[in-house]
């Protein structure tokens, strides 16, 4: 399978509506307002120019200095010496989609097909393509677990991510590591842009925010993932990615 994006800007694109401001916004209504604008998305942009940008929260400093970890993180993606660079993005990969899919598991009840109608991160739509290359727009939800089924019999297949000594990687390892992390990528975005609100309120934005700052760092180090693909996130990329004096420490002991 084979996932993809429609960003706006070309004759195909497609111009969500953005979100109130306002506390206590309806759901459902800016969801029939996406599905509304879907359904006339065969139409050119008429030119106009676009809303005023509205206000992301996950960009707030309240949120932004919440970390699990204060130092850089670049020390833990690069490649150790006497370490097979094939052997390390095979073991950072696994990691991070274990890591990835368990961020997400927690706000998955938030994630439906009601309330997550079309796989969403601000600006952009991502469409999902079967083996035959059929586009389909599936819900969040859905996309999710094509992402992650997809990724797991991946991560599991002894002829792509061999751990018996001496078996040889495929030719197209690298390939297919970044398309992993181009798609774990689409899973982190989704979850800033539609369930940084539920994150909050369970006290995981530390976590949230240091797994997308680790990740970040470590397809930059070796440019698994165009730049263009993670453009819509580089605003909080940029604050995340940059050690900060001041990040608290969040983990706490139970």
């Amino acid at each position: 399978m084979v996932g993809d994006h429609c960003t706006f800007g070309g004759d195909s694109a497609v111009q969500l509506p953005k979100r109130p401001t306002k506390s206590g916004f309806s759901c459902k209504m800016v969801l029939q307002a996406v599905g509304k604008v879907l359904r006339k998305s065969k139409t050119k942009p008429n030119g106009k120019k676009p809303p005023t940008e509205e206000k992301k929260h996950y960009l707030e400093a309240e949120y932004t200095k919440v970390r699990v970890v204060d130092f850089d993180l670049k020390e833990l993606v690069v490649l150790p010496r006497e370490i097979d660079l094939n052997e390390w993005l095979a073991s950072s990969t696994t990691t991070f989609f274990n890591l990835i899919n368990l961020q997400y598991s927690t706000i998955s009840e938030f994630c439906t097909g009601e309330t997550c109608q079309a796989m969403t991160a601000y600006n952009t739509i991502y469409y999902w393509y079967d083996e035959k290359g059929k586009k389909t727009k599936c819900t969040a939800p859905q996309y999710v677990d094509f992402v992650m089924s997809l990724v797991q019999k991946l991560v599991t297949d002894e002829d792509i991510f061999p751990t018996k000594y001496g078996k040889e990687f495929p030719n197209s390892f690298e390939s297919l590591v970044k398309k992993i992390c181009r798609y774990l990528f689409h899973v982190l975005a989704h979850i800033y842009w539609a369930h940084f609100k539920e994150t909050v309120a369970l006290d995981l934005q530390g976590h949230l925010n240091t797994l997308y700052a680790h990740f970040i760092v470590f397809i930059r180090e070796f440019n698994l993932v165009d730049p263009k693909e993670t453009s819509i996130m580089d605003d909080l990329s940029e604050i995340l990615c940059t050690p900060s004096p001041t990040a608290q420490n969040h983990v706490t002991e139970r």
